[in-house]
């Protein structure tokens, strides 16, 4: 599968062969359908606005529940003597409303087919597991003094994905990384250019990774050198980076997707085939294996599915861990306009369902033999330089989307391809950046908008899927998990345009009748809005899950809850019971 380098220049060659009115409040929702199943119930107003925070945009009010009680009958009548005393209602805690935005004032809103969302107590035999989403880097940049502790923005953003894994490979790998642990030189055949210079990688520089590990709680796996055949150097590394950074290094991968070798310039012109990767690969293997017993590799990285099966089968002394690449629009000549990245394809229920084929048929091969799958490297494209589905609203949207459909069919590991570049003029589909003049900024890293939509995924508890059948609702797709805790976390990520679509009516019922409702939600004012996407009305983490905010019509107690979604926005919904 095509990829795009840390630049806004280069990619791979990419794999053509993959495969009732919803109303317009623009405040916050008072959920007037909520209380059919628990009586009438007396709520105060939501305040309205186009705040997004719910703790600045709502009221606190006392949940009644059941029939008000009536007034007593006159006491000279016969049967007021002989009734009994009514019981008292049944009255929740004081809750603050979320305050959800509305779509743009004057907006020509386009009626959305209610949602219905029917979650089963039934489990699905999956699990979203925390450090399931995490960033994938170029190799060179374990070079860069900026991954270290002593740098507060790249732990903070790593903190903001709760857990995850760090991959270090990329185009860099075979081109111009260089592993020393003596000082060497490096050779005169590497090649590099002003934005993507050869790096020179030592032990040094892992003692500093592993500072920003321990500060992020993070995890790492690495990419050796294929593309300048040595084995031994490749085990070399693998050695210091068992000892150095110990249970954190979670695997090792023999180069990046060397079933491109032939069509880029790794080892075009050489007739590299599918028969010599796998001799190397067993060579590499042996090789680490000697040094490094206890570290498992993982391939072969490729986004040609005649690679997948070829690796399972391969003799390796090591347990193996199945990965493949993925870019599902990468077709940037227009040839393919089903494949060009545009922000109709990016938005569609085909992109949905397309993206789940590929994951199954790689799922397939790495469940028949047993082994972990993962996607270490994605994106919602490689083409080269900025276009319609760059730094947007609509990128955080399928971010989040693409990870739960993983995670849901049983990918355990997923990393979105970044950069360490700078925001102006680095690649401008990484999930962060840098600040400071281009290349290389000066290290005060930030989130783009995917890196919001991979955070709303991150920071949900760790839980088993529960079946789900949901209907209507446009290009809304649903998840549900059970919690550790007996609660139920459930996710709509809502994909109607948010400048066009009116709030989406939500109908869902649950396996139990829950006493506390809490929500939290990404939302942005359009597809194509660039550095405008916020989680909870700011550009951070998603609002801890003790401090949100309840769900607007909330009905205690009954496993029916009605509420209604703006479009253009993944939201949270946790119910205890």
């Amino acid at each position: 599968m095509a990829k795009f380098d840390s630049s806004p220049g280069k990619a791979e060659s990419p794999d053509a062969a993959q495969p009732a009115d919803a109303g317009a409040d623009a405040g916050a929702n008072t959920g007037a359908n909520a209380g059919k199943s628990a009586g009438n119930r007396k709520r105060a107003g939501l305040i309205a606005g186009a705040g997004i925070v719910a703790v600045a945009a709502a009221v606190l009010v006392p949940l009644a529940l059941g029939n008000p009680t009536p007034a007593p009958p006159a006491a000279s009548s016969p049967a007021a003597q002989s009734a009994p005393a009514p019981a008292p209602a049944e009255v929740g805690p004081p809750v603050t409303y979320y305050a959800q935005p509305g779509p743009p004032a004057g907006s020509p809103l386009e009626k959305v087919e209610p949602l219905k969302v029917d979650v089963s107590s039934d489990l699905v035999g999956t699990s979203l597991n925390k450090g399931m989403a995490g960033i994938s880097l170029e190799a060179t940049d374990l070079a860069d003094p900026d991954l270290s502790s002593d740098n507060a923005s790249m732990v903070k953003l790593l903190k903001e994905i709760d857990q995850p894994v760090l991959r270090f490979g990329g185009n860099a790998v075979d081109r111009r990384f260089f592993w020393t642990s003596s000082g060497e030189a490096v050779p005169a055949d590497y090649k590099g250019d002003k934005t993507h210079p050869v790096k020179a990688v030592g032990p040094a520089d892992l003692v500093r990774l592993k500072t920003l590990l321990e500060a992020g709680d993070a995890r790492v796996s690495l990419t050796v050198d294929l593309g300048h055949y040595n084995p031994a150097r490749a085990a070399d590394m693998a050695k210091n980076a068992s000892a150095i950074l110990g249970d954190r290094l979670l695997s090792i991968t023999v180069g990046n997707e060397p079933n491109g070798f032939v069509f880029n310039d790794v080892k075009s012109g050489s007739g590299y085939s599918l028969d010599q990767y796998i001799r190397e690969l067993k060579d590499y293997a042996n090789a680490i294996y000697a040094v490094a017993p206890n570290v498992p590799i993982s391939g072969p990285g490729a986004y040609d599915q005649k690679w997948w099966q070829p690796f399972v089968d391969a003799d390796l002394p090591q347990k193996k861990i199945l990965t493949f690449h993925h870019y599902p629009l990468s077709n940037c000549d227009g040839s393919l306009p089903q494949d060009s990245p545009t922000l109709a394809n990016a938005m569609s229920r085909t992109m949905h369902d397309r993206g789940v084929n590929y994951q199954k048929a790689a799922l397939a091969v790495g469940q028949a033999a047993g082994l972990e799958t993962w996607i270490p490297e994605t994106g919602i494209s490689a083409c080269p330089g900025s276009n319609e589905t760059s730094r947007t609203h609509a990128s955080a949207l399928w971010a989040a989307d693409y990870a739960l459909t993983a995670a849901q069919l049983g990918i355990t590991r997923i990393g979105f391809h970044s950069s360490l570049l700078t925001c102006k003029g680095g690649p401008p589909l990484s999930a962060i950046c840098s600040a400071g003049a281009y290349p290389f900024g000066n290290g005060q890293m930030s989130g783009r908008a995917n890196f919001f939509g991979i955070s709303m995924v991150a920071e949900l508890e760790a839980g088993k899927f529960m079946k789900v059948n949901s209907s209507g609702g446009g290009p809304a797709f649903s998840y549900a998990l059970q919690n550790a805790d007996g609660s139920t976390s459930v996710v709509i990520v809502n994909e109607n345009d948010p400048e066009k679509a009116a709030q989406t009516l939500v109908t869902l019922n649950l396996p139990g009748k829950p006493v506390t409702g809490t929500m939290t939600q990404l939302s942005g004012p359009s597809y194509a809005a660039e550095d405008e996407t916020v989680i909870d009305g700011a550009k951070t983490e998603p609002t801890p899950l003790a401090k949100r905010a309840t769900v607007p019509g909330f009905a205690f107690k009954s496993q029916t809850q009605q509420f209604k979604l703006t479009a253009g926005t993944v939201t949270v919904l946790n119910f205890k019971y």
